[in-house]
Parts: C-alpha cells; structure tokens; sequence
C-alpha cells in the first residue's frame, strides 16, 4: 500500500499578475495563506489553472520556490512538472523535488501526444528520477490522449506513481481505474461537479478550481464523503452546481481569476493567448456567485 498524499480538497491555485502581466509575489502570499485558513487540504502550484504554459522556467521554478517556502509545511504542496517533452518534464520534477515539493502532478504530453506504450515510456522516466510520489494527470479534453485502464494497471505498479487526477468526465472509466488499481493508484476528481460520485466510488478527494474561491465548502464537500455522509455532500454538490459550470463558461483559468477580482483579490487578468471575459459574462459569473454568498 502507497502512501496517500492528501485526502480531501487540494486547490488548482491560480498565479496572480500584475498589470504588466509579471507574477504579483505578495498577493500569491495571500492567496495561499486564504487557502490554507479556509480548510483547502493541499495547494497545487503551477497547474493549468496556474498558468504554468505561458511561464518561463525562472518563473516556473520561483513560483513553485514560493508556495513551498510560503506555505511552510502546513499541507501538502504538490508542483505540477508535466511537459509533451519528457527530459524537459524530467529535469523541471528533479527541481522540484530539490525545492522541497512533497509531490508531482505530471500531465500528459500534448500536443505530440503518443501511444499507450510512450506514455508509460514517459511517466516511468519521470518517476525512475525523483523519490517523491506522481499523481499522473488525465485531461483528454486539453492533450488529445486518454490514458487508458491497462496503462494505468501497468504505472501503478512503480513505487513513486501513486495517484491519478481524472479529469476524463468517464465516469464509468473512473469505476474500472479505481476497481483494478484500488491499493496502488489512488485517484482524485479533476472535475469540480464530480466530487461526489468519484468519492463515493473511492476516490480520495479533488484537484479543484473552485477551491480557489469556496476553499472551505469544497473541503466539506470532500470531507463529508470522506465521513460517508455522501447524501449531505451531494446536497452541497447540487448547491454549488451552478456556480461550478460557470466557472468554466469560458476557458479555465479565465472565468475563476475573474471571480476573485469580484471578491476583492488582485488575481489580475491571464495572460495572452486568454483575454478577459465579456462583461456579459462576467455579471452571469457574479450572479451565480452572489446566489451561494461568495459575494454579495
């Protein structure tokens, strides 16, 4: 049996920017300190929702510098290291590890993406360089590649892969990963309105946008699953239902920096290729928001 690297609700944190678009370090500090007072269970920096494609590798590293020495072993950080070029993936996890990341979240490679036989070529290279636990990253809607279940049967058996983020939205498929790989992989949702019934399958938790403003709530949420108390945890699922959606109305991590903004944070706007929202939007954003009291 592997050890578990967090159980609960781990936020998808995002990368605050100035209005030239460079990192704003003092409110990154207050973001991660919101997150950890308000009950998020682990911080994942430099996710997509950080906007880790647009970042240098300076930047990718002091940012991950930060949020380690920031948070100061008061919950898991877990770096997100992944890259469709596996020595670059390779390298970046080993400056990880050094930076004191207790975990890796390793995406698949996009783009070139590759067989079922490269990617286990891809992730068991990335896991034979650190001594530190992977959580691999299934987000076919992004890369253009599934991984699929015999390719996790076969990278569960590696000591230092011990979790998957599922963000696949296969249900059925999430069932079979957790029957056939239950012990050796353990699997968090990557989709905010699934919390619910990849818990109540097993999972151990999720890797959520909607941490980054309801930190507290999607912690009860995975809580109440992990308490089998699934009937109230769906009633608070269903509750937030809408707000979820909506953070996704357009391109991640665009609607959710927008969301902060309207709750006084400086997350500042993504940058380029991902432009601002239309003001339409934004008020759909506010509305939804103001229904569950995340603002008023």
């Amino acid at each position: 049996m592997k050890n578990t690297v967090f159980t609960g609700a781990g936020v998808a944190i995002v990368t605050p920017m100035n209005a030239d678009g460079s990192i704003n370090w003092d409110e990154f500090g207050r973001i991660i300190d919101f997150q950890i007072d308000n009950g998020t269970d682990s911080i994942i920096v430099c996710g997509t929702t950080g906007e880790s494609a647009t970042m240098t590798d300076e930047e990718h590293i002091e940012c991950i510098r930060y949020c380690v020495d920031r948070v100061n072993k008061r919950v898991p950080v877990i770096a997100g290291t992944g890259s469709n070029d596996t020595k670059y993936a390779v390298d970046l996890s080993v400056e990880a590890e050094k930076l004191g990341a207790d975990a890796l979240l390793v995406v698949t490679p996009y783009y070139n993406k590759t067989s079922q036989r490269g990617l286990i070529a891809h992730f068991t290279a990335i896991a034979d360089s650190v001594n530190i636990p992977i959580i691999l990253y299934n987000v076919p809607s992004r890369t253009g590649v599934n991984i699929a279940l015999d390719t996790y049967d076969a990278l569960a058996n590696h000591k230092n892969i011990c979790a998957v983020k599922e963000a696949s939205g296969n249900i059925s498929a999430i069932a079979k990963i957790i029957e056939k790989c239950g012990g050796r992989l353990d699997v968090y949702s990557g989709n905010d309105d699934q919390i619910v019934p990849i818990m109540a399958l097993g999972g151990k938790g999720v890797i959520s946008v909607l941490s980054n403003i309801c930190p507290k709530e999607t912690h009860e949420i995975a809580q109440l699953c992990l308490d089998n108390n699934v009937a109230a945890a769906a009633e608070m699922q269903i509750k937030y239902l809408e707000l979820i959606n909506d953070l996704f109305m357009d391109v991640n991590p665009i609607p959710v920096k927008e969301a902060m903004n309207l709750m006084g944070f400086s997350a500042g706007e993504c940058r380029l290729p991902l432009l601002r929202m239309e003001q339409s939007k934004i008020d759909v954003l506010a509305a939804s928001m103001k229904k569950v009291g995340v603002i008023k």
